[in-house]
Order: structure tokens, then C-alpha cells, then sequence
């Protein structure tokens, strides 16, 4: 079975994950934006029960447009958003990619809020497109 760690930038916050994510998507809503401090987010989903936190963390708490709330767990540290989930799944653990620093982890399948997408972004391959 495949282990995957990921960290903040300090790498006081740390997460271990085995077997493969549930979902990897792109999100180009304006919250990620923000989020990220990019023009959209990545993450991969994992079964709560595949995934291991080590570490203290902050939280940050919204309620986006489905009116479901969402809680991001950050490094109080170094500011690293490093995992996250949702009241609608509480029982899967959202890892933004970019915390794994793995230039071969899997590609996104997902791609949701396009209507918000830069228009200079181009995803490649075949991706599940929701707007």
C-alpha cells in the first residue's frame, strides 16, 4: 500500500497518508483563491481512517456557497494550510496537493467552480469539468 506524507513549510504540522486519494480536484472558487494566494486550489481527499495528523494546528472556519461548513486546519507556526474537511463528509480529510511537495502525484480528475477560472488557465487531459 502507498504511504504519502505531507507537511507545512516548518514541518511541524505533518500528515501520513496510505492508499490512494478518494478524489483529487481543482477548485477555481474565490475562497481558494484566497486560500492559496493562487488562482486556484488542488487538494486530494482521503478516508479519515487513511490518514495520520501529527502536530498542533489553528483553525479556520467558513461556510461556502452550499451553506455547508468547512474547517482548515493551518500551522500556527509558518501559516501552512495542510488539511481540511467538510460537515457534508466529515469522515474524509482534505490535503491541499502542494503539501505533499510531489512533482509526481497524481493529476486532478475534478475541476469545479469553472466559471470562476482564470481565463489564462488551461487544464490538460481528461478532467470531470463542473461550473
Amino acid at each position: 500500500m502507498i504511504t504519502r506524507h505531507a507537511s507545512c513549510s516548518c514541518g511541524q504540522l505533518r500528515i501520513e497518508t496510505t492508499g490512494e486519494p478518494l478524489r483529487i480536484s481543482v477548485c477555481h472558487c474565490l475562497a481558494c483563491q484566497r486560500r492559496t494566494g493562487s488562482a486556484f486550489g488542488v487538494q486530494a481527499r482521503f478516508a479519515r481512517t487513511n490518514v495520520a495528523i501529527e502536530g498542533r494546528s489553528s483553525q479556520y472556519e467558513r461556510t461556502g456557497d452550499s451553506g455547508q461548513t468547512a474547517t482548515f486546519h493551518f500551522c500556527p507556526d509558518c501559516g501552512s494550510t495542510v488539511h481540511y474537511q467538510t460537515a457534508r463528509f466529515p469522515d474524509v480529510i482534505g490535503i491541499p496537493v502542494g503539501a505533499f511537495a510531489d512533482p509526481a502525484f497524481p493529476a486532478p480528475a475534478f475541476s469545479v467552480y469553472e466559471a470562476r477560472q482564470h481565463k489564462w488557465v488551461a487544464l490538460l487531459g481528461q478532467i470531470e469539468r463542473v461550473d
